[in-house]
C-alpha cells in the first residue's frame, strides 16, 4: 500500500515539475520574441515611406509616456545569461564601438530632398547655413507629384519616436501642413532615410505662386534636432 501510494505521489510530482518547465519555457520564449520585436523595431533602419500621423490640423501632441530610455551598452548588457538573446543582440545593435560619432546632437538632419516622381531630385544641405534656403526658391511645374526625403544619423543612443513635421504657407497664409511619425532608430555610422508618401502639388493659375515651407525635426522627448525654412515655387513649368 505505501509502495503504491509512492509511485502515485512521484507520478504527481511529474506531472507539477513538467507543468512547472512548460510554464518556464513559454514564459522565456515570450520574453525572447518580445525582445526580438522591440529590438527590430529600434533597428529597423530605411523604411521605403511612411503614412503621416495626421494632416491639415496642428502638429500633434503626445497623449502618452515616453518609453524608459535605455543606453545602447544596457540594452546590450540585459539578459547576459540568456544564450539566444546574447546571440541575437548583436546582430540587431552591433557594437558600441562601431559607430562614427561626430559630436554635436545625437541625431544630425544631414539633407532635404525634394523628389519628384518624373524629374530630378534636389537636393538641400542642413548641415551648413540654412537661413539662406527660404530666399533660393526650388522652381517647380505645377500638379507635379513628388517625396519629401530625410537623409539622418543616430550617432550614440536609441531614439524614440522620431517625427518630421511641416507647415506651408502662401503670403503669410497656411495652406497646408503635416506631421509624419518617422520611427525609432538605433545608432548607424551609414545614414538612416525616412520618405514621404507621394503628395501633389496644386496646380491651375490661381495657384501659380511662392510658398513658405517651416519644418522641424524632433522626437517623443520633446528633442527639436532641427528647425529649418525652405520654399518653392510653383510655375506652369519647369525653369
Amino acid at each position: 500500500m505505501k509502495g503504491h501510494a509512492c509511485v502515485i505521489l512521484l507520478m504527481c510530482l511529474s506531472c507539477v515539475c513538467a507543468t512547472a518547465l512548460r510554464e518556464k519555457s513559454a514564459k522565456d520564449e515570450l520574453l525572447l520574441e518580445y525582445l526580438r520585436e522591440y529590438l527590430t523595431e529600434l533597428k529597423r533602419g530605411d523604411e521605403p515611406e511612411a503614412v503621416p500621423a495626421q494632416r491639415g490640423t496642428e502638429e500633434l501632441t503626445r497623449d502618452y509616456p515616453p518609453p524608459k530610455q535605455m543606453d545602447l551598452q544596457t540594452l546590450q548588457e540585459l539578459d547576459a545569461d540568456d544564450e539566444s538573446l546574447v546571440k541575437y543582440k548583436p546582430a540587431l545593435l552591433g557594437s558600441t564601438a562601431d559607430f562614427l560619432d561626430e559630436g554635436g546632437q545625437n541625431v544630425l538632419l544631414k539633407a532635404m530632398v525634394f523628389a519628384p516622381v518624373d524629374h530630378e531630385e534636389t537636393v538641400l544641405n542642413l548641415t551648413g547655413d540654412i537661413s539662406q534656403l527660404k530666399h533660393k526658391p526650388i522652381v517647380v511645374k505645377e500638379g507635379t507629384e513628388y517625396r519629401i526625403k530625410l537623409k539622418f544619423r543616430v550617432q550614440r543612443q536609441i531614439v524614440s519616436g522620431l517625427r518630421f513635421f511641416y507647415v506651408v504657407s502662401r503670403k503669410g497664409i497656411r495652406v497646408d501642413n503635416a506631421d509624419y511619425m518617422v520611427g525609432s532608430y538605433g545608432p548607424k555610422t551609414e545614414e538612416h532615410i525616412f520618405q514621404t508618401p507621394v503628395d501633389e502639388l496644386p496646380a491651375g493659375m490661381m495657384n501659380r505662386a511662392l510658398y513658405i515651407v517651416k519644418c522641424k525635426f524632433s522626437d517623443d522627448d520633446k528633442n527639436i534636432y532641427l528647425e529649418w525654412e525652405w520654399s518653392y515655387s510653383v510655375k506652369k513649368d519647369w525653369e
